[in-house]
């Protein structure tokens, strides 16, 4: 199946040191490179990532970073202007936009 315009939605959940991390960002950079675009929603303690240095490479070549702003409170994470922050609604639109979309939790 062709990736180019394809759109790829990840959710993660979990703290950075989990190895979903390194598979959230493994697959972004394979999207990124066939043209797909990725969106990516850090919740609960995913959102401890959000200021991760290879995100932020990711974003710089495309990746949209969304923060459950809840997650981000409730984490102490400062929002830092790197993704946008946002709730449930947003995630349930990316859900029904996306043409595939894989949690990590």
């Amino acid at each position: 199946m062709a990736t180019h315009n394809k759109k790829l939605g990840l959710l993660l959940s979990t703290p950075p040191q989990h190895p979903n991390l390194e598979t959230v960002i493994r697959l972004t950079e394979t999207a990124l490179a066939a043209k797909g675009h990725v969106y990516l929603y850090l919740i609960d303690q995913g959102a401890l990532a959000m200021d991760h240095p290879r995100l932020n490479t990711l974003i710089e070549q495309g990746l949209k970073l969304f923060v459950c702003a809840y997650g981000a409170e409730r984490h102490h994470v400062p929002l830092s202007g790197k993704a946008t922050p946002c709730g449930l609604v947003v995630l349930s639109d990316l859900v029904k936009g996306c043409d595939q979309f894989l949690s990590f939790n």
